[in-house]
């Protein structure tokens, strides 16, 4: 089975912060033709989507999907998380994308008991019920540090929402970072892959490094594409065999010299070891 040579890319602004005009002209300097925002910088045009697509064109750009944040366990604030989803969704529907990336909260303590994680579930699938309606497709995105993290855990909110309702966002750091091999996993929730964020994550990363309370100490174990510890020749491929054809998005954290050196790394990881095109 040959990789993945034709799936768009995209890459994350993360590394700028919320330096957006540095970012955008940057990352379309070395090619890139998509990018993933912060959410609130974003946002900030929620009154005119018109006017944000604008300025993403004025570089070339277009955006891929945005994050949505929230503890999906906490009954307390499902209404309010369902409710702000359905917002960042709305904006995306006025843009023509069509995911929408969903990330569990923190602090973790430890592993999420059952009775929460049927609570995430709940809250989760409300929310991809109300993203679908609007044409945007809901990822979950397991992350370190927060309730949605373990295989246990993963697999519980497979197993607990409508497939056909919400999808699944690998991010290879972090699933690697939590202990797990990303290849299974992409081949065992290969048909509800919706968007998939390639990231590495060093070799010496603790497992199930506390990403939330650790601050920046763990976050400097993500790394460039290509210096850490995940095999993404085997991702590739593993995502050529379950037939995926949509986003690979790079993302980079943080970086030890330069947003632009470090994406410059990744791109070039990209195109000459991988084989894609931007």
């Amino acid at each position: 089975m040959t990789a993945l040579t034709t799936n768009p890319i995209s890459c994350h602004l993360i590394t700028w912060r919320d330096d957006l005009a540095t970012g955008m002209r940057e990352a379309s300097g070395l090619g890139f033709h998509a990018c993933e925002t912060f959410t609130h910088t974003a946002l900030a045009h929620a009154d005119d989507p018109g006017a944000f697509r604008d300025l993403l064109a004025s570089q070339g750009l277009r955006l891929s999907a945005l994050y949505a944040g929230a503890r999906f366990s906490d009954a307390a604030t499902a209404d309010e998380t369902v409710a702000g989803i359905e917002r960042i969704a709305r904006f995306l529907a006025a843009l023509g994308v069509d995911r929408i990336v969903l990330g569990p909260g923190g602090p973790r303590s430890g592993p999420t008991p059952a009775e929460d994680l049927q609570r995430a579930c709940q809250t989760i699938e409300e929310a991809a019920r109300r993203t679908a309606a609007l044409g945007v497709r809901a990822c979950v995105h397991p992350h370190l540090g927060t309730e949605i993290q373990d295989q246990a855990e993963i697999d519980a909110v497979m197993a607990g929402t409508d497939p056909e309702l919400v999808g699944f966002c690998p991010d290879t750091a972090h699933l690697t970072g939590a202990g797990m091999d990303p290849v299974d996993l992409i081949r065992t929730y290969g048909r509800r892959i919706g968007y998939v964020h390639l990231k590495d994550i060093a070799a010496d990363a603790p497992v199930g490094a506390d990403l939330n309370s650790s601050g920046t100490d763990a976050m400097s174990f993500f790394c460039e594409l290509g210096r850490g510890n995940v095999d993404f020749p085997a991702v590739l491929a593993a995502l050529a065999e379950v037939d995926y054809t949509g986003w690979l998005t790079v993302e980079i954290d943080t970086t030890a010299t330069t947003p632009l050196e470090s994406l410059t790394v990744c791109r070039d990881y990209l195109v000459d070891r991988l084989g894609l095109t931007l």
